[in-house]
C-alpha cells in the first residue's frame, strides 16, 4: 500500500511547517494565550488567506474538496507547533455539521464565513453526566408554536467563549439515552436566557459551561431534521477524533526530537543523557509507541476515506492507541528533562499539557476500548 502524500498535501503539509517553524514561535503562543482572546485572530486569517479553513469543504461549498487524509495533515503539522487557534471546533465541528445539515440559505449564512476566518463557532454536545455518550442528553428542546424553548445545561464546550454562534444539541423526544429524539440548534449566545461561564483549561485553549434557560429560538435555527441527526453527529465527532489523533501524533513527534537532542547536549556525571544506555532504551520505546500511533492514523484516515464498514471501530482503535501513547511519551519527555520538563518557560511541559487534554476529549481510553470491543 502506498502511503505516501499526493503533491498538493506535501505542499500544503511543508506551507504548515514553514508558517509554524518560521511565525508561531513558542514564545509568540504563550503571549497570544494569555489574551483575553486566548489566540491570534492575524494567525487564524492567515490560515483563512492560505486556504487551511476551506479544506475540509466541498468545492460546492465554497472549499478546496479536502478529505480526512488532508485534515489528517493539516492536523499533525499543526500539532508540532502546539498550535492554539481553534481549527476543530470552529471548522471540522461547527463547519462539517452545517455543510453536512444545513439547508441552502444556512450553508450561504455560515461557510463562506468560517472559510473566510470572519466567525467563530463551536459545537455545545457534551453533558455533564454523559461521559462521552453522545445520546445522552438531558437538554430539551419543546415545541412553541413557531419557536423551539431550550432548557439545559452543555459542559466543555470548546472555543465558547469567542463563538458568534452555537450549535447546541438538544433533546425533541424520547428519553435520556435515546439516539432518536435529539436535534440541533443554532443560538446566538447572546440571546435572552443564555449564560457562558467562560475558562481556561490547563493546556491554554478556551472553553465555556452554558446555561439555557428558556431559550426561544426560531424553526430557522434548525439544523437537518428534526430528531434524526444523531447518525451525522456520530459521523462528525469521529472526524473531529481523527483530527485531535492527528493533533497528537504530531505533538508526540516533536516531543521525541526535543527530547532526543536535550539529552544529547545535557550532562550528568561527565557525560551526555544520551549515551546511558537505560535512557537510550527508554527514548527507544517512546519513539515505537510514537510509530505505531501513527501507523494507526495512516490507517483509519485510510477507512475514512473509503467510508469503510469498519471505519467507525478504526477511530476508537486509534483513540484509544493514542491515549495510551500520550501517556508514554508525555511522561517520559518530562522526567528525562528532569525539574525544568514541568516549567512554564520550557516549551515541553506545554506539550505534555496538550496531550495530557487530547486524552480526554471525544472519549478517554476506557470509552474507546468499549466501544471498540463493543462494535
Amino acid at each position: 500500500m502506498d502511503f505516501s502524500l499526493s503533491e498538493e498535501q506535501q505542499l500544503l503539509k511543508d506551507s504548515i511547517t514553514q508558517f509554524v517553524d518560521k511565525d508561531y514561535l513558542f514564545d509568540v503562543r504563550q503571549k497570544n494565550i494569555k489574551s483575553e482572546l486566548g489566540y491570534s485572530s492575524d494567525f487564524w486569517k492567515t490560515f483563512a488567506d492560505l486556504g487551511w479553513l476551506g479544506m475540509p469543504f466541498s468545492e460546492a461549498d465554497g472549499g478546496y474538496d479536502g478529505g480526512p487524509i488532508d485534515l489528517m495533515v493539516i492536523m499533525e503539522s499543526l500539532g508540532r507547533g502546539l498550535v492554539v487557534e481553534p481549527y476543530i471546533p470552529n471548522v471540522v465541528l461547527a463547519g462539517g455539521l452545517i455543510s453536512r445539515l444545513g439547508n441552502e440559505e444556512q450553508k450561504t449564512n455560515f461557510l463562506p464565513k468560517i472559510i473566510s476566518g470572519e466567525i467563530q463557532m463551536s459545537l455545545a454536545f457534551a453533558e455533564p453526566q454523559s461521559r462521552f455518550n453522545l445520546s445522552d442528553v438531558i437538554t430539551t428542546a419543546k415545541k412553541d408554536g413557531e419557536n423551539y424553548i431550550l432548557d439545559g445545561y452543555k459542559a466543555v464546550v470548546m472555543n465558547g467563549p469567542s463563538s458568534d454562534t452555537l450549535i447546541v444539541v438538544a433533546r425533541t423526544s424520547g428519553t435520556q439515552l435515546d439516539e432518536k429524539g435529539l436535534s440541533l440548534f443554532l443560538v446566538d449566545p447572546s440571546a435572552k436566557g443564555v449564560s457562558l461561564r467562560n475558562y481556561s483549561n490547563v493546556d491554554g485553549s478556551k472553553a465555556s459551561e452554558v446555561t439555557l434557560e428558556g431559550v426561544e429560538v426560531s424553526t430557522s435555527s434548525l439544523l437537518g431534521d428534526e430528531g434524526n441527526i444523531y447518525s451525522v453527529l456520530e459521523e462528525v465527532i469521529d472526524l473531529a477524533t481523527l483530527a485531535i489523533s492527528a493533533e497528537a501524533v504530531g505533538i508526540m513527534e516533536k516531543m521525541n526530537e526535543i527530547t532526543l537532542e536535550y539529552t544529547k547536549t545535557r550532562e550528568q556525571f561527565g557525560e551526555t543523557l544520551s549515551s546511558f544506555q537505560a535512557l537510550q532504551h527508554r527514548m527507544v520505546d517512546t519513539f515505537m509507541a510514537y510509530e505505531q500511533t501513527k501507523s494507526l492514523l495512516l490507517m483509519c484516515a485510510a477507512k475514512l476515506t473509503d467510508k469503510a464498514d469498519d471505519a467507525t471501530k478504526a477511530v476508537s482503535a486509534l483513540k484509544y492507541q493514542v491515549g495510551i501513547a500520550a501517556k508514554q511519551v508525555g511522561e517520559e519527555s518530562v522526567q528525562l528533562h528532569g525539574g525544568m520538563g514541568v516549567t512554564d518557560e520550557t516549551n515541553i511541559g506545554h506539550f505534555f499539557k496538550r496531550l495530557t487534554t487530547i486524552r480526554a476529549i471525544f472519549g478517554n481510553t476506557d470509552y474507546h476500548l468499549k466501544r471498540y470491543s463493543a462494535l
